[in-house]
């Protein structure tokens, strides 16, 4: 592409390609007309040739383009040349999650919890902000979730993922678009995403961050999606003990199957996790330093290419009636330990009528005496 296209439209000069997925290539760039350095991602050909795509392309594009957060990567600029379809975004200088996760693993040791709830309650808010504006991601993962050097997370990638999952719709029965180690159960079986398939995905990639694992493996993506389906996900304290157990609660709740059973929206579970968070440093301070693994475990380094968003075929069982789907036993739930939904409020103290009924005695007890002391001053003063 740099041999043959050295600038675009006259404005972005590529000055390197940083990176490659299934959607597209990314390239640094620099913006001739403002002097400043960004990313352009570059759509692959073979997402050009659909009229359709393009179409919901441009409006998912724009609609990603409005999103003004923090914490979200934002859009300067939608354009085309020829055949090349691109968006203009900001450059992040920094590492992405994923990254950051592979580093920690490849070091033997967890990322202190303190930093994945910092890290997750900043995509919470990003994702939240998008899905006020009645925008879902659907292809959440840590490749798309950049860090920069000061730990402020920018969460990438909306409108193509957007636009390809509705143009998946089009096709046919067996079709599904996405990231199988990452996607939600309903969209594995072929549903329209919701904000929960976002909550799913980050309940994935808390998973991921806290264990280095991914909760589920598998050799193909087709039956990496069954296991979204079907299977029961591990306790994250299996792979580090270290976890606080009401964490684990969290994460459990997150990986659930039914949409309705998780949080309804980011925004929501960044509340949660923010109430957590606030209170574990009220009762214990920070406590939660960067822990050795305990024990060795195998390292299950996937190729980037193994994670990459693109067609699979649907998992055979999600054409059946859901009556008829095969279901393992769900793993034991916990007594269930409050949850914080909002700071605990002191509740206030009613009437008590122990004390209320002997101040009624004594009271009755005293006007009894006034007789005897009227006889009493009576023989006195005679």
């Amino acid at each position: 592409m740099q041999g043959e296209l050295r600038t675009l439209n006259g404005r972005y000069r590529l000055l390197g390609r940083i990176g490659s997925g299934g959607m597209a290539a990314v390239y640094r760039a620099q913006d001739l007309k403002l002097g400043r350095i960004v990313a352009i991602k570059m759509l692959h050909e073979s997402l050009t040739s659909d009229e359709g795509f393009l179409i919901r392309f441009q409006r998912e594009a724009h609609a990603a383009a409005n999103l003004t957060h923090p914490n979200i990567v934002t859009v300067h600029d939608i354009g085309q040349e020829e055949y090349r379809h691109y968006i203009v975004m900001e450059y992040v200088d920094g590492f992405t999650l994923k990254q950051i996760i592979r580093d920690a693993n490849e070091d033997g040791r967890f990322l202190p919890v303190s930093r994945v709830l910092d890290l997750t309650i900043q995509i919470c808010n990003g994702i939240g902000y998008a899905h006020r504006a009645n925008l879902v991601h659907c292809d959440l993962k840590p490749q798309n979730v950049l860090v920069t050097r000061d730990d402020r997370v920018k969460v990438a990638d909306f409108g193509i993922a957007r636009a390809i999952t509705e143009a998946s719709q089009h096709l046919a029965d067996s079709q599904v678009w996405g990231t199988p180690q990452y996607i939600s159960p309903e969209q594995a079986a072929g549903q329209t995403p919701t904000p929960a398939s976002d909550v799913y995905a980050i309940g994935v990639i808390m998973f991921e961050m806290l264990t280095g694992h991914l909760p589920f493996a598998a050799d193909s993506p087709t039956a990496m999606a069954l296991k979204h389906l079907q299977e029961v996900p591990p306790s994250i304290l299996e792979y580090n003990p270290g976890v606080p157990r009401q964490l684990d609660d969290i994460v459990h709740k997150l990986l659930a199957k039914e949409p309705s059973a998780r949080y309804s929206t980011a925004g929501q579970l960044g509340r949660i996790l923010s109430a957590y968070r606030d209170r574990s440093l009220a009762d214990t301070g920070p406590v939660y330093p960067a822990l050795v693994k305990s024990q060795t475990t195998a390292k299950t380094a996937v190729p980037t290419s193994e994670q990459e968003t693109h067609f699979y075929q649907r998992p055979q069982v999600a054409a059946t009636d859901a009556q008829d789907t095969p279901r393992r036993p769900m793993r034991p739930v916990r007594p269930p330990s409050p949850l914080p939904q909002a700071a605990s409020q002191p509740t206030p103290a009613g009437p008590d009528w122990t004390i209320i009924g002997l101040g009624i005695t004594a009271v009755i007890s005293l006007l009894g005496l006034i007789p005897l002391w009227y006889l009493v001053y009576r023989a006195w003063a005679g």
